[in-house]
């Protein structure tokens, strides 16, 4: 019966792809619009081969999905780490979190041409960028998760002569999980966001990059085919982030962690 519902919401799915390409396809037409404007779905699969052979798109995907996924490793890293020590310290959390906080609500496209001017026209711009990014839905989940653990728990743990790590691994990291991957699901999505926004800043490589100069040519094909290729790299981190989630926590109801 599962699979029965499975098979029927892909190929309602499908259903729904096949009906969006194909009214993009011919309605634009009907109603007058250019092809410069909105490129028709063949105007863009002939950009894409054309792209993929004279314009290094494999390559520049390739710089934006290395990244993607080093600044997403790095930001989430440090989300882990700082968010399980303020949460295990109240008094560091009220010391740092205003510095946090003023972290997060500062634009990230404004550090962009910082970083450049600091790193030059090379990776690293954009990694830090998505990693500042990252950071803050990371370590907002493990901080929320640690800081509601169950004290009654813990007060039992620690009447049996636990230590302050074995509370930490028995009681406070299995419970922290299940928010830590929520955070990631969220985390991946932005990772691309940060790395895109570094990359329109300056560079001659990654798929940012092509964006930019596909908008410099007015070449409207050449933009939806690096959104399109944008929007896949993001989907890609997140079925990774959901697949590592439940292999992890295999042992929870499948309602209490993600599904595609």
């Amino acid at each position: 019966m599962l699979g029965v519902l499975r098979g029927s919401t892909a190929t309602a799915s499908l259903a729904v792809l096949v009906a969006f390409l194909a009214a993009w396809e011919w309605l634009p037409a009907l109603a007058g619009i250019p092809e410069f404007i909105l490129p028709p779905p063949s105007r863009v699969w002939q950009e894409f081969l054309r792209m993929s052979a004279n314009e290094r798109l494999w390559y520049h995907s390739g710089i934006t999905s290395m990244e993607v996924v080093v600044g997403f490793l790095l930001g989430s890293l440090l989300g882990i780490v700082i968010g399980f020590v303020l949460g295990m310290a109240p008094r560091a959390e009220l010391v740092l979190s205003p510095y946090i906080l003023a972290l997060q609500i500062a634009p990230k496209v404004a550090f962009a041409p910082l970083f450049v001017m600091w790193l030059g026209y090379t990776v690293y711009p954009k990694i830090l960028v998505a990693v500042l990014i990252v950071f803050f839905p990371v370590m907002v989940n493990v901080l929320t998760a640690v800081r509601t653990v169950d004290p009654d728990m813990v007060n039992l743990a620690r009447s049996f002569s636990a230590t302050r790590w074995q509370v930490f691994r028995m009681i406070e990291y299995p419970a922290s999980l299940a928010p830590l991957f929520s955070g990631l699901r969220i985390a991946a999505t932005l990772a691309v966001i940060g790395v895109v926004v570094g990359e329109l800043v300056g560079g001659n490589l990654g798929l940012g990059y092509l964006l930019t100069y596909g908008e410099g040519q007015g070449n409207t094909a050449m933009v939806f085919v690096t959104i399109i290729l944008l929007t896949f790299i993001g989907i890609v981190a997140y079925a990774g982030v959901v697949l590592v989630e439940r292999r992890v926590l295999h042992y929870m109801p499948k309602a209490q962690h993600a599904t595609v």
